[in-house]
């Protein structure tokens, strides 16, 4: 009771073996990461199109509620791109221009992000993160990448922007560049060059807010106010307050309501999947285990405090888990470091970014989302495997011509497709023997195997379902039908396969009348032990003999050989 006590509380773990020397590394990477968080979090904010502090505000409230139920050492809780892009083309538009709905519907999301984490941990269903793989991950996030700078590009440039989606977005922007403040660009192109170079000779180093230092200093200046910067103009003072009253649950109707729902799931699955992605990034790492079912309860807090304190859905983004990583972050308490600096910075220091201009921000994303766009990756999927390619190419495609909330559901749907497509034509090997050896293997594979006389020995490599059993028995049937005179006995060896239900069951049932029409015999050896008893449930042992765990495919062939020497011959 004690233990599973603190698997469900995980500061009862770390905090009972806290060592005094790992106080110093956490407060340095507490404040590294607020460092790091500050100018991020404002620029994240503003591509959500909400006021600069709610970036700031999932920051100071969300590392709490990971600290109390996260699993990860390293994990840093925050706004991230992705999300944040998400918000920035639903929930403005669902505002209609209202700044009070706006704030209402973006708590109220969060708050249903908190809620479907909850449900996701009470129904244990952490094994959702198995159905997106990487590949459309890859795909995904290089999607999500482009929609985002192309969302970013008019604030360097200076020109109004528009458009609805990624290709009238790019048309527009092509259309305005004669138009672009020179200004404008210079200041975000060097911001943009110090970003990268700093990232290149400084990792791990709060790069960003010694960029936008410099460039608040610069504007009042150079007076770049005057020549058309656009600066954020000063944020509000203080911590933000606990108010259920700006949920706004009255006045919505049915479809605000879905669009919320669909809202709230694509951020839910954003987070969980970029987290524990990163979580477990660490966790092999530093060789820890990090608790999949446990990171829906950390996050489901996280973005419940988000919600309940003026924020919106967060994330343990990789970005800034490896700032709070490399900084040197022992254990969840740098999040509460981070947190204490960043309400010292809200309670005395929000005046002094009244003239950080929104050009630097916007190259702040871009700088932040270039890794996302995973070319060396890509490339590896085009070299590998053409249908994880296909399948990333199609994750992306869909992300630019859907937008970033429908092309989360794309990708689900992709992933899932993907494996039922992989799964419903199997590979069904024939075997034959490996010159030299008892063992047998696939011939198409291995021309140089050896045939069976007589025999022929098919293995699924898959499990045997109900949507894969047709393509299971036509590529059998049609092998058989291409074997040369002198053909007595089939061979079926379940050794690949780790599950059957009944339809396979059936399936191999069906399998021994069509071959029995055909004077063969059918033999299964080699089935696992939940397949056993579902194949004698099913009355298949009275069709083609004992089936038990002693028979092997070598043991079977020998009995074939000694009951009738002319069947293998």
């Amino acid at each position: 009771m004690n233990a599973r006590w603190q698997t469900f509380f995980p500061p009862a773990q770390w905090l009972a073996g806290y060592q005094s020397k790992w106080l110093a590394p956490d407060l340095l990477a507490g404040f590294t990461l607020a460092a790091y968080a500050i100018p991020v979090s404002l620029a994240y904010a503003a591509l959500a199109g909400l006021p600069p502090q709610m970036g700031l505000y999932c920051y100071l409230v969300g590392g709490w509620g990971y600290v109390l139920f996260g699993s990860s050492r390293h994990l840093a809780i925050g706004p991230t791109s992705a999300i944040s892009l998400v918000f920035g083309v639903t929930v403005a538009h669902m505002a209609g221009g209202d700044p009070d709905r706006l704030l209402s519907l973006a708590a109220l999301a969060t708050v249903l992000t908190a809620g479907l984490f909850l449900l996701a941990w009470l129904l244990r269903l952490s094994v959702i993160v198995n159905f997106i793989s990487e590949s459309i991950l890859t795909g995904f996030k290089a999607g999500a990448a482009l929609s985002i700078v192309i969302t970013q590009l008019p604030k360097l440039f200076g020109v109004p922007g528009g458009g609805a989606d990624f290709f009238s977005r790019l048309v527009l922007i092509i259309r305005q560049l004669g138009d672009a403040n020179l200004a404008v660009l210079a200041v975000g192109m060097v911001a943009v060059i110090l970003l990268m170079l700093g990232d290149k000779w400084f990792p791990g180093r709060p790069v960003a807010l010694g960029v936008v230092i410099i460039s608040l200093v610069a504007v009042p200046l150079l007076a770049l106010s005057e020549h058309g910067v656009g600066v954020v103009g000063p944020l509000p003072a203080g911590l933000p307050s606990f108010d259920l009253a700006h949920l706004g649950l009255h006045g919505l109707d049915v479809d605000t309501w879905r669009q919320l729902a669909s809202l709230a799931f694509a951020c839910f699955l954003l987070s969980y999947i970029e987290s524990i992605s990163a979580a477990r990034t660490f966790a092999l790492k530093y060789r820890y285990e990090v608790d999949a079912r446990q990171e829906l309860l950390g996050l489901g807090a996280a973005n419940l405090l988000a919600g309940l304190f003026q924020g919106y859905p967060s994330a343990g983004g990789l970005s800034q888990s490896a700032v709070n990583e490399k900084a040197g972050a022992r254990t969840p308490l740098a999040l509460v470091f981070a947190s204490v600096t960043l309400g010292l910075v809200l309670l005395f220091l929000t005046g002094w970014f009244r003239n950080l201009p929104n050009t630097v921000l916007a190259a702040v994303v871009l700088v932040a989302v270039l890794g996302l766009i995973d070319v060396r990756e890509l490339r590896h999927l085009f070299r590998v495997s053409r249908l994880d390619f296909a399948a990333a190419t199609v994750a992306l495609v869909g992300v630019l011509l859907l937008g970033i909330l429908n092309g989360v559901i794309f990708a689900v749907v992709a992933s899932l497709v993907m494996v039922l497509h992989r799964t419903s034509s199997p590979h069904v090997a024939f075997l034959g023997r490996i010159p030299g050896a008892n063992r047998y293997s696939d011939v198409a594979r291995h021309p140089d195997n050896e045939p069976v006389p007589g025999v022929l020995i098919f293995r699924v490599e898959a499990p045997l379902l109900y949507f894969n059993v047709d393509h299971v028995q036509q590529t059998v049937l049609e092998r058989v039908r291409r074997q040369p005179e002198g053909l007595h006995v089939v061979i079926c060896d379940l050794s690949n396969t780790p599950y059957l239900d009944v339809a396979g069951t059936r399936m191999l049932a069906r399998l021994y009348d069509e071959l029995k029409t055909m004077g063969l015999e059918l033999l299964v050896v080699e089935a696992h032990a939940t397949e056993r008893d579902i194949l004698r449930a099913e009355g298949l042992d009275k069709l083609v003999g004992p089936i038990h765990r002693e028979t092997s495919l070598t043991d079977a062939l020998a009995d074939l050989k000694k009951a009738d020497p002319l069947k293998t011959t």
